[in-house]
């Protein structure tokens, strides 16, 4: 690689101040750091706290967790495809045809959004910082397979530009990104999100009584029609056992690309706490807030959402996906310890709530999470000044 050094150094002058493409500079500047890392180092002189994880190796971290996602959603996007169709498959068949479908997606964010986040900082003169490896992959990992990649591309530049850039940029923004590039299609295009489009069939016919639909929507119907939740979820006549607690665990079932595995999921997140990059708080408060939620209205009891089994709503949705990989976004969540547990627990509780009082939109999570990045600096806020309080207190006793 000697050779990549050799050509970056002779054409960096071509890029700083003075130089011919000097415009350009924080371009130049995103891919020779993306490359190596900077030439900055730590005085030696004075007190300096001195770390090896820097914004780069940090976002890394976090797509190499999210990997068991991708990958295992690459592989079930094939196997759903086929359960659907009535064939028999291979392996490798499953991972071609989930290749095939979700790579063009992983590819349309990146290249939108690098594009996007490239323009801008040429336009603004700011350097270019490394967040959207990040966001890059989790926006095609919250999208179903048949989402017209039109609309990724559409969704991350309103992403990019109206969830981040308008607030300065990588650190500064109140939402969390992929979750508004997931937020903006549910609202603009809702046929191409909700519904049953989250198996890919290509031109192939389905088999007989097949649904498309998602354990949450199988549950919607049943509270419409009065049956049983559980009832429903394993009277699927098309593929039996298709909506298994098994099933729903491992993900074996329709939906985004890479929230239908609890299991990757928590592979992911013990990644992100063995790194410290991810706080374990937050993921513990969010399944607790939503299993001790889900509980109550057990006890209740008033709908069929209501009484599904408490630990049933763990392992449905993108519940666990959200707990790892979006409330713990470090920008957007609460920075105080106390109040990353109350910022998780409510946004269990939350996506609870909406799960059981909006049958419309079952579920949760992505709203539930929305809400409370922009309630996270008004809790903090008060953990803060009850701190203060405290110690004040002591003080003058």
């Amino acid at each position: 690689m000697k050779f990549v050094r050799t050509f970056l150094d002779k054409k960096k002058p071509l890029f700083e101040k003075g130089g011919k493409y000097e415009r350009f500079y924080y371009l130049f500047e995103a891919h020779e750091t993306l490359l190596y890392a900077p030439k900055l180092t730590t005085p030696n002189k004075g007190a300096q706290i001195r770390d090896a994880i820097d914004l780069k190796r940090f976002m890394i971290t976090v797509v190499i967790s999210m990997i068991p996602c991708l990958l295992f959603g690459i592989w079930n996007t094939g196997h759903q495809h086929f359960l659907a169709t009535g064939q028999e498959a291979e392996l490798l068949d499953k991972l071609l045809i989930g290749l095939q479908t979700v790579l063009p997606i992983v590819i349309v964010s990146y290249a939108v959004g690098l594009s996007t986040e490239f323009t801008i900082a040429t336009i603004r003169q700011h350097p270019i910082n490394e967040g959207f490896l990040v966001t890059g992959m989790l926006i095609p990992l919250v999208m179903p397979a048949t989402i017209p990649l039109w609309q990724v591309a559409v969704a991350t530049i309103f992403a990019v530009v109206i969830g981040k850039e308008v607030f300065g940029g990588t650190g500064m923004n109140v939402l969390n990104v992929a979750l508004t590039a997931r937020a903006f299609l549910y609202f603009a295009y809702p046929s191409q999100i909700s519904g049953e489009v989250w198996t890919y069939l290509g031109d192939l016919e389905v088999v007989q009584g097949y649904s498309g639909a998602t354990p949450l929507g199988v549950i919607a119907s049943a509270s419409s029609s009065g049956q049983s939740a559980v009832h429903a979820l394993s009277s699927i006549s098309w593929q039996q056992d298709l909506y298994s607690f098994s099933n729903m665990f491992f993900g074996f079932i329709p939906g985004s690309i890479g929230e239908t595995s609890v299991l990757m999921a928590l592979i992911g997140a013990a990644i992100l706490i063995f790194t410290g990059v991810g706080s374990w708080k937050i993921i513990v408060s969010v399944f607790s807030g939503a299993y001790i939620t889900a509980y109550l209205f057990n006890l209740i009891g008033a709908n069929e959402y209501m009484l599904l089994p408490a630990h049933y709503h763990l392992v449905i949705g993108g519940l666990a996906f959200g707990a790892v990989y979006m409330a713990t976004d470090p920008v957007t969540a609460a920075q105080t310890e106390k109040g990353k547990w109350i910022y998780g627990f409510l946004i269990g509780a939350l996506t609870i709530l909406i799960r059981v009082f909006n049958p419309a939109y079952p579920e949760g999570i992505m709203l539930a999470i929305l809400l409370m990045n922009v309630f996270a600096p008004l809790i903090d806020y008060f953990i803060v000044g009850a701190n203060k309080k405290r110690r004040l207190k002591r003080a003058t006793v």
